[in-house]
């Protein structure tokens, strides 16, 4: 075959695998759109819609209303303190997680007797519905006769009588965090467990010989060699938190006087609750653009560290 016919063929051949790739492709790019991207846009959509349970009932369109759901979210106090409790939540967790999913996996990763049975029992919260997680963790909060209790009532001998977490406003937060991070830290811990098998021993034994402790070894070996693990890892955190519903609605329901009434929450009460499906997709939509634009700041500033 001659140099001509050769690279038709390989044109053809290239082709025909940009095709097959393509087909492959197909059906997620199918399922993406027809359940994440038209949601969105039609969430988008109805979010400058005056549209309720009546409109559905009679088969009515909504009514366009400009910026009004978002104008009354503003003007009825309910967004701005909604947002402070995602993003208090989500930092919190976000970083309580990381570092002691870190620990975890330092720990582990130092070949421990029975690592690999820890490795294994440690999934099970995470395998646990969220909404078992939930009732768990609401019985352990329990005023009366919970767990937690019961070990205060030991350690302090009884003299500690208010001990209602999820009751009072300054500490439901905490006790919906904790919950989160009982079920979300063993994700995190295997994650970043398997960066850290990809960290070279050999990098690690010659900075120890020229002096290194293990500190400066985690810090400017360790760590940079992970730098694509913990971007991974603390993104999926960020996202998950942020679409936190499950454990807010079954603890606490956004009380007590709505201290964990997150934009989750309000999303569904607005929508589900006070039935106006337009102020709930307003609420949707700050919602995920509040969620992006920390996803994007997280990612600008890891990029821009060294590490």
């Amino acid at each position: 075959m001659n140099r001509t016919g050769t690279r038709i063929l390989g044109k053809n051949r290239h082709t025909t695998d940009k095709l097959f790739s393509l087909a492959l492709l197909l059906p997620a790019i199918f399922i993406t759109c027809a359940f994440i991207l038209v949601p969105i846009v039609d969430s988008i959509y109805r979010s400058f819609l005056d549209y309720r349970v009546r409109n559905i009932i009679n088969n009515e369109p909504g009514v366009w209303n400009n910026f009004q759901n978002y104008l009354n979210l503003f003007s009825n106090g309910k967004l701005l303190p909604s947002m402070k409790n995602t993003l208090i939540f989500v930092f919190g967790v976000v970083i309580a997680q990381f570092i002691l999913g870190m620990a975890l996996a330092l720990v582990l990763n130092t070949g421990i007797k029975g690592s690999r049975f820890i490795r294994s029992i440690m999934m099970v919260p995470w395998v646990v519905p969220t909404l078992i997680s939930g009732l768990v963790w609401m019985w352990m909060f329990q005023a009366q006769y919970g767990l937690v209790k019961y070990l205060v009532d030991v350690v302090t001998g009884g003299r500690v009588t208010d001990f209602a977490i999820l009751n009072n406003p300054a500490t439901a937060m905490f006790g919906v965090s904790c919950a989160a991070l009982w079920k979300q830290i063993p994700l995190a811990t295997l994650l970043l467990l398997a960066g850290l098998a990809n960290v070279p021993d050999d990098m690690l034994e010659a900075a120890k010989m020229d002096g290194a402790n293990a500190v400066q070894r985690f810090f400017f070996i360790t760590l940079p060699y992970m730098k694509s693990v913990i971007k991974v890892t603390v993104t999926m955190s960020i996202i998950e938190n942020f679409k936190q519903f499950p454990l807010f609605w079954t603890m606490t329901g956004g009380g007590p006087n709505n201290s964990t009434t997150t934009m989750a929450i309000l999303s569904y009460r607005e929508a589900f609750v006070s039935n106006n499906f337009g102020s709930g997709a307003a609420v949707t939509t700050v919602w995920m653009l509040m969620m992006v634009v920390v996803v994007f700041i997280f990612n600008r500033i890891f990029r821009n560290t060294d590490m």
